[in-house]
């Protein structure tokens, strides 16, 4: 059984936490400020500490400095910029206010985990300190949990001579995914040829990745090696190839077969060593039902096939991402320290990034350019945050169908008293609830939002998952 210490001034949550993860087999001491906890218990005895990052006396980050224990800081949307300071001390993770009993138990879960993991590698207890925020594997940045999964797969195939097969939507990073499993291999030390299909003409590509000769076609004026060759004793990336055209897909796949190329206009075949790596956003297994991609082919290419999550699905990773671009951004126009605003932290969180961690790249960059001063905000990043809201909630959850029973009655409507029985048993749920009904009358969707620390997304959501409508008489959002 893990010992877990939750450090919180608020009565409702402490206790509510409490009940929570002792429900789920976690032995449970709590204080309600760090000079409770330093003076009642011994800090480095606990497999885990929970704290609010706002607390009496001194704030929750102290306690980084007081323990080798793992700290994992609460905090709410509007206070995002400590939270990343707080990782950036120590903090081996956060969780946003008010969180689902779910999100909290898998947060709590990974980092005990991961911490004694960590300890039983070393032999004593050694704090994740500065973990959060670096790069994983290469250039790669994020902790999510998807991420974890693709670290360890990369680790696996990476030393192998194996095929491998990346998918993932545009923006997403598919070429440092190539350049790691490069890296990991035993060719690292030998060049990595990278090649866009989509970019070159379907009339050039055979010629691109197979050469040709001298006098093979009307302005062949000299032989000239292809790009496959090119990468002899190296790997081949090629990226987008859902667009080669059928004639060059048959002549990869002998390449692929039988380790030989043979340029245009020759009668000759060469040996070559490469590695092929590829990568798509299209679906090749649904292309070959149709016939528009070789099936041989495709079961060639996806010996060890990895899928790259888009960047909405990344969660916390989305925010250490966009300070990695802004460091580097800063470095390199000569800017000096910057940092993000909450609303501009907000904004990042909440916004689906179609263009994934391209589209981020070019956001923060224009910021960079753009900004006057030490601080980056909302209007600089060019995200409209109702915009986003009322994008996400046409596409988040689908409406119940017609006559169909929501999953949870909602409430009586009526106000309820706000003074909290400490000693009730009351869950997060019940305390976001009971918030929502008691000023709903009383404030609009963004009002009620920035005071439950949440985006106006998760504050719609959750109005669905309780069961909570607005009125329609309500004030307007």
């Amino acid at each position: 059984m893990s010992d877990i210490l939750i450090v919180e001034d608020e009565d409702v949550i402490r206790k509510a936490l409490r009940r929570l993860l002792e429900r789920n087999d976690y032995a449970v001491q709590e204080a309600s400020s760090v000079a409770e906890a330093q003076q009642n218990f011994t800090l480095d005895d606990f497999d885990l500490i929970i704290s609010d990052l706002r607390l009496p006396g001194a704030p929750g980050t102290e306690l980084i400095q007081l323990t080798e224990s793992p700290v994992l800081i609460m905090t709410s949307y509007a206070s995002l910029r400590s939270a990343v300071d707080s990782m950036k001390q120590g903090a081996v993770d956060y969780v946003a206010k008010p969180f689902d009993h779910d999100e909290m138990l898998e947060a709590v879960k990974r980092n005990i985990e991961a911490h004694s993991d960590a300890a039983e590698a070393n032999g004593s207890r050694t704090r994740r300190k500065g973990l959060r925020g670096q790069p994983q594997l290469g250039e790669m940045i994020g902790s999510c949990k998807t991420m974890a999964t693709l670290y360890e797969r990369i680790k696996k195939v990476g030393p192998t001579e194996a095929t491998v097969l990346i998918h993932g939507e545009t923006g997403t990073g598919k070429e440092l995914v190539a350049k790691a499993i490069h890296n990991r291999s035993s060719r690292a030390d030998k060049p990595i040829i990278s090649v866009n299909c989509a970019a070159i003409p379907e009339t050039l590509i055979e010629s691109e990745l197979f050469g040709y000769e001298k006098g093979a076609f009307t302005g062949a004026n000299a032989s000239r090696i292809g790009l496959i060759e090119a990468a002899d004793g190296g790997t081949l990336f090629l990226d987008e190839i859902g667009e080669l055209p059928m004639e060059a897909q048959a002549r990869l796949l002998r390449f692929i077969q039988e380790n030989e190329i043979r340029r245009i206009g020759s009668v000759n075949a060469r040996t070559v060593d490469v590695r092929l790596i590829c990568a798509t956003h299209r679906d090749l297994k649904s292309m070959a039902r149709d016939h528009e991609f070789r099936e041989d082919l495709y079961y060639r290419i996806g010996v060890v096939r990895l899928e790259l999550p888009p960047l909405r699905e990344r969660g916390k990773d989305i925010l250490e991402i966009a300070e990695a671009i802004l460091k580097r951004c800063c470095e390199r126009l000569d800017k000096g320290d910057m940092h993000f605003s909450p609303k501009a932290i907000q904004a990042i969180t909440t916004y689906i990034w179609p263009g994934n961690i391209r589209e981020l790249e070019n956001a923060v960059e224009r910021a960079v350019i753009l900004s006057d001063g030490e601080e980056i905000d909302n209007d600089l990043l060019d995200i409209d945050l109702e915009l986003v809201d009322v994008s996400q909630m046409r596409s988040s959850k689908p409406k119940p169908a017609s006559g169909s029973k929501p999953r949870r009655e909602a409430e009586p409507s009526k106000p309820k008293s706000s003074n909290l029985d400490p000693s009730e048993d009351l869950s997060l749920e019940d305390y976001f609830q009971r918030f929502v009904l008691e000023h709903q009358d009383s404030m609009s969707e963004t009002e009620l939002a920035q005071k439950l620390g949440v985006s106006r997304k998760c504050l719609w959501e959750r109005r669905q998952r309780l069961g909570i409508p607005r009125k329609k008489s309500s004030k307007s959002a």
